[in-house]
This record gives structure tokens, sequence and C-alpha cells, in this order.
């Protein structure tokens, strides 16, 4: 088993409950700290979406809605599954971690049918065009960035994903952000997995916030999280692209798309987040057309 599949393993220990409990491997790490400060919110969506397809009878969880209410501790937790409805195509579940009698995340998950490969079928299909990357020989890889890494090296999720970023929104590294809330990159683990349903609950909030590239710094938390499940991914690394409408108010969204080692776009996200405290604010003239 990996050690991403560990990280989010569930036990059945009941009717629509299952064990499971947070790995500190997968963990942000307070910047000058030992410490955790928080888990991943896709490796935590991750570990619920594995309780949910534990008993769907659709395999892939085509759409997913996520809101963070509260921090977990790498403690024992539960996942308690309803399902609100199961039909031929699409069933819904209502999901809920729990650790000490109070709910950490709610999820709502609708799961069903999706495609291996391309549509032979003759339906109506149409898609928009991958991310413009360079080739990843001459991406940056990123390593470790500020708050995955605490004093004496203490690593957390930064040590277990492989993310080579386009050298255009890394700026922020060098204290030179881009003036744009935009990130871009390849995207897999550092150990040999192929990606998946699981992989792409990590994969859409796998970047820096898209804040960075406007000069904030610090952690960022994902208040609510949706995304959706296109098609099931092909071996090779994934291409994340992510980029942000609006910031106001300590407030920002961020939407993401993952494009497979094929081409082919596999997920969606949008996600409102809080702009990490401590952040300083840039503020540039939009780049001419």
């Amino acid at each position: 088993m990996s050690v991403f599949d560990e990280a989010i393993a569930v036990r059945r220990s009941g009717d629509g409950r299952y064990q499971v409990r947070f790995d500190e491997r997968f963990a942000i790490v307070a910047q000058g700290g030992t410490t955790p400060a928080a888990m991943n919110g896709g490796v935590t969506v991750a570990m619920v979406l594995r309780a949910v397809l534990d008993a769907s009878p659709h395999p892939h969880p085509v759409a997913t809605s996520a809101h963070f209410l509260r921090v977990p501790r790498l403690d024992p937790a539960e996942v308690e599954v309803t399902w609100l409805k199961q039909g031929r195509t699409a069933a819904t579940a209502r999901a809920a971690l729990v650790q000490d009698g109070q709910v950490l995340l709610d999820a709502t998950v609708t799961t069903g049918s999706l495609p291996a490969g391309p549509r032979t079928n003759g339906e109506l299909s149409w898609t928009g065009e991958p991310p413009r990357l360079p080739p990843i020989g001459e991406c940056v890889n990123l390593g470790p960035w500020p708050g995955t890494v605490g004093a004496h090296g203490t690593a957390g999720y930064a040590a277990q994903v492989d993310l080579r970023m386009d050298p255009a929104t890394t700026g922020w590294r060098r204290g030179d952000p881009a003036g744009l809330p935009e990130m871009r990159g390849y995207f897999g683990l550092r150990e040999e997995r192929d990606p998946d349903a699981y992989l792409l609950a990590l994969a859409v909030d796998s970047l820096p916030p898209v804040v960075f590239g406007l000069g904030a710094a610090g952690w960022a938390p994902t208040v609510e999280l949706t995304w959706h499940m296109r098609a099931v991914p092909s071996p090779g690394p994934l291409q994340v692209a992510a980029r942000c409408r609006h910031v106001s108010g300590g407030w920002f969204d961020e939407e993401a798309e993952v494009w497979d080692a094929a081409g082919r776009l596999v997920a969606q996200s949008r996600q409102l987040a809080r702009v990490g405290r401590g952040s300083r604010r840039r503020e540039q003239a939009p780049a001419a057309d």
C-alpha cells in the first residue's frame, strides 16, 4: 500500500460509520514549529471519499462539495455517511467527518460512472485547451515552501508530493511575485502511484495558494471547495492550472483545472479561502493583452 493510500485509509465500524486517523505525513507544518498547523484539504476530502465510495453503487465521485469547519488534530476521527439517494446513474450521500463530537468537514458527494478513455459512441463532446506549460524538465522543482517545513526539518505534505511549477508563477519564492493570482505546474506523488479519483481530490488543492502571486504569504485556509471529476485519468503526471477572479476583504476565490498525461480534462474545482494572516498586498496594473 502506498503512503498516500495509508493516509486516506478507512475502517468500517458500523452501518455508515468509518474509523479514520489523520496522517502527519500529509500535514501542513507550522513554519518555525514542530507541530502541524493543519491537514492538507485535498487529503481530508480524499479520506471522506474513500468512505463514501465503499458503499456507493457507482464507482466515481462526479461532484463533491465540502465545507471545512474546524482544524483537525492528529487523533482518531470518524466519517458518518448517510445516503440521500441511490439511483441508476447517480447516487448522492452526505458525509460528515467528526472528531470528539464536532464536525470538522461536512460534504455532499454525488457518485456516477465516467469514461476511462475518449468517448467514441457519438455523444456530444467538447472541451477547452489544456494549460500551456513548459516541458517538465524546464519547470521549477518546487520543494518545500514557507509553511510546510518546521523546526529541525520536520516536513509534511511537501515531502510527499512532486510539484514542478511553471517558472512564470514562482517569482514569489524570491520576493518578486508576478502580480497575477495564478499557479501552474505538473503534479504527482513522490512515490510511484497512478492517478485516480483520490489523487484528483488532492490535485485540485495541490498548488500554492494563487494569492502568493500577489505577494501574499502564509497559510490560506480553504472554507469551501467544490470539485468535479470529469474522466478517469491516464497514468503519468497531471497538469494543474489555478487562477483567481477576485480578492477582497480577506477572502479570495480559486478555480483549478486538472489535465492528465493524455491531454484530457479530468477534474475541475472552485474554492473560497481566506488570505493568509500577515500577508502583504501587492497591487499591479493588469498586463496588456
